[in-house]
């Protein structure tokens, strides 16, 4: 039995139902969906960083697999009678050198071919500006939706972002709200022109809308994350299903991790999530009445391995890309004036782990520090022309920015564990804060005094109670080199920032000639 059929089957045997409520079935509904792809058309590991399959037992997904698996889920749903609608929840920019070479172009090629037919605005697609976005929307054959951004005011996006659509499915009508994460504006660059505004409002009314239109069922195509969106089901009752995004948050009956159920139903609403990356996708079986009120749903979240042959089309799509980013690679974006080397980068200060740490700070509006492990950078830049293949050489993990929020004691003993490190990996290169620290002493005894650097430029000693944003790398904030700290006290984390290499490469696109000096950031008691 080949492996598409193998596929179809198993779909359409493992659905149970679960009824809300007695009536007569007028449509039978599948919602495919998706989030967060982050432009990862090749395999990626547990860790999200690119492999090569057989090379890892733990790889998984890619745009041709997770296309081949789509068709699948699509043939099984409507061999079951069903019509099928497939919507993705945002942040489809951003994660690859696809993105950075071609910003969305290859995302909108692959979005054309899996039939995608309505995208919620996610914060990572304001990256690089308005204007990207805008060529992105212009181009797409579907809506791009969010109700609760305005453009009006940025002449590169005015008129072009939808706050909801309207689709037909075998005779009912299905109003799509899109939502984006306020986040936006502090994560990404919008601009000064757009505003994020208070998604709960704005869903109520373009509900309350959608319904006057004639839409029978409300889908609230959500890139606000999992806990919002169950906050809003709960205090929306005008809408029927969530389609989430933006916490990358994996909700299965079958998958091991789960954070919770593939579908959770808070007031009249289902709410589901299929993780990121394109490891998985999310089908959502409706069976809806002629009033639009739902009766039972079921499905499951799928797991897209690499058992699952690579769809033609979408190969030759990623295939045609892959052949130029040597092109991409030998791109200069800047120049040294000497060699920059990393020989004391896991002992002590080190200019290039100071440059690194300065343009994570700079990416975050906001942030107080950034902490870089500094096993993080693999190798010096050379003199003369830097070109990003270069930089993906000192960076070669695709870690991405991480921000968490976290307090001045959770802080501190981060900062210990990265000392008592020294010579390893996880020693700390820093921005936005002075330390000393005792080489000699106990690892848990090394670290000095903290200050911190003020929005006015003083320095301030480290207050343990209050709460500060820190910058990292995503590794380290999910507990590598054994900062736990980062991990276990995290407040609001946000691991899918750009790539650390696309933010080094554009700090050094921007400044002058690369110098980087010490200053005394890490300095010996």
């Amino acid at each position: 039995m080949n492996l598409h059929r193998r596929l179809l089957l198993a779909s359409l045997v493992a659905l149970p139902m679960v009824r809300l409520a007695h009536g007569a079935v007028a449509h039978r509904l599948t919602v495919l969906h998706m989030n967060d792809f982050h432009s990862r058309h090749e395999p990626v590991d547990n860790r999200a960083l690119t492999c090569k399959p057989g090379a890892r037992p733990d790889c998984f997904g890619g745009a041709a697999r997770l296309a081949t698996a789509l068709f699948a889920e699509r043939s099984a749903a409507e061999a079951a009678g069903r019509t099928v609608l497939l919507l993705d929840a945002g942040d489809q920019f951003q994660g690859s050198l696809f993105y950075t070479a071609w910003h969305g172009e290859v995302e909108l090629a692959v979005m054309r071919v899996l039939g995608t037919e309505a995208m919620a605005v996610g914060n990572h697609e304001f990256d690089n500006g308005p204007e990207t976005l805008a060529r992105f929307v212009r181009a797409a054959p579907f809506p791009v939706l969010s109700a609760n951004v305005d453009a009006s005011a940025e002449p590169a996006l005015a008129g072009l972002l939808r706050p909801a659509t309207v689709l037909r499915k075998d005779g009912l009508d299905i109003g799509i709200v899109g939502l984006t994460t306020q986040e936006a504006a502090t994560t990404s660059s919008p601009g000064p022109n757009i505003r994020f505004n208070d998604p709960a409002p704005v869903l109520a009314a373009q509900a309350q809308a959608l319904r006057a239109q004639g839409a029978k069922l409300v889908i609230a195509l959500s890139h606000l994350g999992w806990a919002q969106d169950r906050g809003l089901a709960a205090a929306t009752p005008g809408v029927d299903v969530f389609v989430g995004g933006h916490s990358h948050t994996l909700l299965s009956d079958s998958e091991a991790g789960a954070s919770g159920p593939a579908h959770e139903v808070i007031g009249r609403a289902v709410v589901v999530q299929a993780a990121c990356y394109g490891r998985y996708f999310g089908r959502l079986d409706l069976d809806v009445a002629d009033d639009g009120q739902v009766l039972a749903y079921g499905g499951d979240t799928r797991h897209v391995g690499l058992e699952l042959a690579e769809h033609p089309q979408v190969a030759a799509i990623a295939a045609g890309y892959t052949a130029q980013l040597d092109t991409v690679r030998r791109r200069v974006v800047g120049h040294a004036p000497a060699a920059i080397d990393i020989t004391t980068c896991r002992i002590a200060e080190c200019p290039l782990g100071s440059f690194v740490a300065d343009a994570m700070l700079a990416s975050v509006h906001g942030a107080d520090v950034a902490v870089v492990n500094g096993g993080g950078l693999r190798t010096g830049l050379p003199g003369g022309d830097i070109t990003i293949g270069d930089v993906l050489s000192v960076l070669p993990f695709g870690n991405t920015v991480a921000k968490l929020r976290m307090t001045g004691a959770d802080l501190r003993e981060a900062i210990v564990n990265g000392l008592s490190r020294a010579g390893l990996g996880g020693f700390p290169q820093v921005a936005g804060l002075r330390l000393t620290w005792k080489p000699l002493a106990a690892p848990a005894e090394r670290l000095g005094r903290i200050e911190i650097r003020q929005t006015d430029g003083r320095m301030a000693p480290l207050d343990p109670a209050r709460i500060y944003t820190v910058v990292t790398n995503n590794f380290m904030r999910t507990g590598g080199d054994g900062y736990v700290a980062m991990r276990d006290h995290a407040i609001d984390p946000y691991d899918a920032g750009p790539g650390v290499d696309e933010i080094v490469s554009a700090a050094i696109a921007a400044g002058g000639p690369l110098a980087p000096r010490l200053d005394g950031r890490i300095a010996v008691e």
